[in-house]
């Protein structure tokens, strides 16, 4: 499977929401570097894992809105909007924010991130 395939895989409707296909797709040494509205934050795969626990607690879908996506090699970078419903409010979508987004690919797992997002 190529790099940008496993990168979609990871935003796939719902992925996130569910821990036991967040795990499967992350490398063992996995990290995570984000930087994000509220700071800087450095995630390895138990706490990138726990994230989708806790996104799966509180939302009951989850949509990752793609723009745009370019690979090289094993490196992928995404643009994406992340969407959301609640378990209040099923009916309307929420945006929750916006993120760029670049993977590196090694042992057909996500390996190392660098990621921004903007609510």
């Amino acid at each position: 499977m190529g790099a940008k395939t496993i990168v979609q895989n990871f935003y796939k409707s719902d992925v996130l929401l569910e821990p036991e296909k967040v795990n499967a797709l992350l490398h063992p040494d996995v990290i995570l570097e984000w930087h994000s509205s509220k700071g800087f934050l450095k995630l390895h795969k138990d706490q990138i894992v726990e994230l989708s626990h806790e996104l799966g607690k509180a939302y009951l879908r989850s949509k990752s809105r793609i723009s745009h996506i370019v690979s090289d090699g094993n490196t992928v970078s995404v643009r994406y909007s992340h969407f959301v419903k609640t378990i209040e409010n099923p009916r309307e979508e929420m945006l929750l924010a916006h993120f760029m987004v670049i993977w590196e690919v090694k042992d057909d797992k996500l390996y190392r991130g660098y990621q921004m997002s903007q609510l």
